[in-house]
């Protein structure tokens, strides 16, 4: 029987690894009618399930892979991911922390994988408060998520507009100079540090990154906007005010 169940498994990951996921489903299942200790087959159908927007089912899954395994930090963060999802902030807080922890011990380091996943995880808790207008909350979570990877140019840039939200062009330019620093074609942040700079008053500055902006992106209206606003000062009244206007040239 061992041997069925090994077999059972191991195509169970074959059709799973295609994308197959009914046919997946029904090997990994005959498991689990005759063996409940396999937490990567929970594992595995927790993430088929959250795949079907299952969520409650998928959170029961995760739970129980959990539960046979309490250092399996693959399930650990999917567990998150729906505990998000379902809107458990709380529980996803309280599970994403005991991941960081197991990798406190020099002897157990946090993965860059873990440490990837659980930034993001960090970010999509930051968006969930600025949709609720919680800036200060939000702001906190992203310093988290840069804190585990400060190489995330797309952080510092999701930080630097809650900065320029709150009237601080100092510390948004800080945070996109070194986003640029760790991404040089990242276009958004030119353009957004563009914004910042023109709004200290360097415009000759903010003129220098739209155009090495524009050398990335010759078609971007958003920059050829911005571009002829600043070039063109005595015309500013006939246009859109440049320092309200986000990153991709929308308001």
């Amino acid at each position: 029987m061992v041997e069925q169940l090994k077999e059972w498994v191991a195509r169970g990951r074959e059709y799973y690894d295609r994308g197959d996921y009914d046919k997946a489903e029904q090997f990994l299942l005959k498991v689990l009618e005759k063996s409940d200790s396999f937490a990567d087959v929970y594992n595995i159908l927790g993430v088929i399930n959250h795949h079907r927007g299952s969520m409650e089912e998928a959170r029961g899954l995760f739970e129980r892979a959990l539960s046979l395994n309490a250092r399996y930090t693959e399930a650990a963060l999917n567990l998150v991911v729906t505990y998000n999802e379902l809107r458990l902030y709380e529980d996803a807080r309280r599970v994403y922390q005991q991941t960081l922890n197991l990798g406190k011990s020099p002897d157990n380091p946090v993965e860059p994988y873990a440490k990837g996943k659980i930034a993001n995880l960090h970010a999509e808790v930051a968006q969930a408060y600025i949709d609720a207008g919680l800036l200060n909350e939000a702001a906190e979570e992203l310093r988290k998520a840069i804190g585990l990877c400060p190489n995330f140019a797309d952080l510092r840039l999701r930080l630097a507009n809650i900065y320029r939200e709150w009237n601080e062009p100092i510390a948004a330019k800080l945070e996109l100079e070194q986003a640029i620093a760790i991404r040089p074609s990242f276009v958004p942040a030119r353009v957004t540090l563009g914004v910042v700079l023109l709004t200290l008053g360097h415009t000759e500055e903010a003129i220098e990154q739209w155009k090495k902006a524009q050398e990335l992106e010759p078609e971007n209206p958003a920059i050829q906007l911005y571009l002829r606003m600043a070039e063109n000062p005595l015309h500013k009244s006939d246009e859109l005010d440049v320092t309200k206007l986000g990153p991709t040239g929308q308001k």
